[in-house]
């Protein structure tokens, strides 16, 4: 199909990326590895990762080329990469803006120059249980970010180094984890990088819709979306009465923990406890009716709308949400490798469980309206 063609093109023209340092076998989360990753994934040669652009696909290979380097089995359904069927549209008013359509069918349709398709980037960990290695526990994030677009004092590039550049590295982080573990969890692990975040969701949309390992193999999904910040110094959320709050050196914002498994929501504590240095979790945004309606807003709830438990990893906002500041230099990298380590906990307690996280909440309807 055309539209597959142009983006394999220009995934298949994007820079091999960087090399990969060696680490011990089972070494945990390095700040090192971390900031030299976020280097490269949020420069300005990934022009702002904008769904669909040559930045996002640039951006594809990138992950890809880690995702290899590290020893994921590719589970996409064009090795690691999952085709996601993208069209420029006009609104009624004649403003343009990229849609997902039901189908590369659909996406042929449209004139070659409205033919805009993206990729989710996949890959897998087998588990080491043949009971239950089919099962998988999924770690994900978003790559895609804003593009370029009106310049600020003279930057027009908005590279997206917490939204969501923070999220995807530490994902890669995970992977490495546990690709460098001597003894490998029971389940599976699968990781996806998502497109279309920024644009609506898109790529989580399409993912779960058309998942590349059947849907009910998924026991619990945990999401990081901005995870390199959190200080004092940042408006980090706000309660459900208006009330701005800030950060602090231990600040993780969870969303969703126990909206569908109580069970899943005790774990996420039970494993923070544990860690050397816990967090301090922040459930302020998660609150039923919050205006924010941030359990609505990143790719989780994609997973939440097919009854799969999930949990929403943030640590929160700052001035820089959206901006052409939003870059490299301004991440906490030794907060943001102590959130990846501690997800990779977590999701190795998930994968050794003897058991499927009991779901115990009411499912929502899949097609239905998502409500926080």
């Amino acid at each position: 199909m055309t539209g597959t063609i142009v983006i394999f093109g220009a995934v298949a023209c994007a820079s091999a990326g960087m090399p990969r340092q060696p680490v011990a076998a089972d070494a945990p989360v390095a700040k090192s590895q971390v900031e030299a990753v976020m280097s490269a994934l949020a420069d300005d040669s990934m022009e702002g990762r904008m769904t669909s652009s040559r930045g996002a696909a640039k951006a594809a290979a990138f992950i890809a080329q880690q995702m290899s380097a590290v020893g994921l089995v590719a589970a996409g359904d064009s090795g690691y990469f999952q085709r996601v069927p993208i069209a420029l549209t006009r609104r009624a008013n004649g403003q343009e803006r990229l849609t997902l359509v039901t189908g590369f069918a659909a996406l042929d349709t449209f004139p070659a120059d409205h033919r805009k398709p993206g990729v989710n980037v996949v890959g897998m960990i087998r588990g080491s249980d043949p009971a239950v290695s089919k099962e998988v526990v999924l770690v994900d994030a978003h790559y895609d970010h804003l593009g370029v677009g009106k310049a600020v004092n003279g930057d027009s590039i908005y590279n997206g180094a917490d939204d969501d550049g923070s999220g995807s590295v530490s994902a890669l982080e995970i992977a490495q984890y546990f690709a460098s573990l001597k003894v490998k969890p029971k389940r599976s692990l699968l990781f996806v990088w998502h497109v279309g975040e920024e644009a609506g969701l898109y790529g989580s949309e399409w993912y779960t819709d058309h998942p590349t390992v059947p849907r009910d193999s998924i026991v619990a999904q945990l999401n990081m979306d901005m995870v390199g910040r959190g200080a004092a110094a940042d408006n980090t959320g706000i309660t459900k009465a208006g009330v701005r709050y800030h950060g602090n050196p231990d600040y993780v914002q969870l969303v969703g923990s126990r909206r569908l498994s109580t069970e899943l929501g005790d774990l996420a504590e039970s494993v923070n406890t544990s860690e050397k240095h816990p967090f301090r979790f922040d459930y302020a945004m998660d609150a039923n009716g919050h205006p924010s309606n941030i359990y609505c807003r990143s790719d989780h709830y994609e997973y939440a709308r097919y009854g799969i438990p999930i949990i929403f990893f943030t640590t929160g906002g700052h001035a820089d949400y959206h901006q052409v500041t939003d870059e490299p230099q301004y991440i906490d990298y030794d907060r943001m490798a102590r959130v990846a380590q501690y997800v990779a906990d977590l999701a190795t307690k998930v994968a050794n469980l003897e058991h499927r996280p009991v779901v115990d909440k009411q499912k929502p309807d899949p097609n239905g309206e998502c409500v926080q």
